[in-house]
């Protein structure tokens, strides 16, 4: 049985000034949403982030972003996000940008305890300017290090008792991925099942990943709403 804690305040209480987290989403979706609020409240400092992207002004990650709560960005997009582009400009924030593929390889290894890997991502490029490349098969690969965090902070859609999950739909996204990486892994999830009540075949990330649960039931907010005349 994992521990099911009774609010997002006592979930994120553990995390010191200066943690390394991962973060899943995607965008706005798949979000740990109230955990992320509860990291605001909390007033936690120099935070390293390892996430997609910083959510947007006014919402995720953003909200962390706009209260200068965040040391370091490790992420794949900037997005439109204005505190985050008025921060780097102004030299506030530091930021590692990595193109998409290698930053979900990088944590996916990190998670398989793997240490490093070649990829052909950014040879070429002033990302490769200090890096080790080598020639495989006539082609040039650059040697990427695999990311492990402090904390995972990642959303589910259901939990058994167990700490096994699953995600719906995209909302999937990095979430597996992280909760494999982090040390600490705390899930936010919107319904708890008994234990056994999860098909072995659905369940997404097994329960072994897993240190703690907590429900809570999220705005889901969409990042940019689109619609038909």
């Amino acid at each position: 049985m994992k521990p099911v804690l009774s609010s997002f305040q006592e979930a994120v209480k553990e995390i010191p000034d200066g943690s390394v987290l991962m973060v899943g989403g995607f965008g706005l979706v798949g979000i740990p949403e109230n955990l992320i609020l509860s990291l605001v409240e909390a007033g936690t400092r120099d935070l390293t982030i390892i996430s997609n992207n910083c959510g947007i002004d006014d919402w995720g990650l953003g909200l962390l972003l706009k209260n200068k709560q965040i040391k370091k960005m490790i992420g794949s997009y900037v997005g439109e996000n204005k505190e985050f582009e008025r921060q780097v400009l102004a030299g506030e924030i530091e930021v590692e940008l990595i193109p998409q593929g290698t930053l979900a390889e990088r944590i996916r290894a990190g998670g398989a305890g793997i240490p490093a890997f070649y990829t052909p991502a950014g040879v070429g490029t002033p990302l490769a300017e200090g890096r080790e490349i080598r020639t495989f098969n006539e082609k040039e690969y650059m040697l990427e290090t695999g990311l492990q965090a402090d904390f995972s902070l990642i959303r589910a859609a259901k939990a058994d008792k167990m700490g096994n999950l699953v995600y719906h739909k995209t909302a999937r996204n990095f979430n597996p991925m992280m909760a494999a990486a982090g040390k600490v892994t705390i899930v936010e999830v919107e319904e708890l099942c008994e234990t056994g009540s999860l098909g072995a075949d659905e369940i997404h990330t097994p329960g072994i990943y897993v240190q703690s649960l907590i429900v809570g039931i999220q705005e889901k907010r969409i990042e940019k709403l689109t619609v038909a005349n």
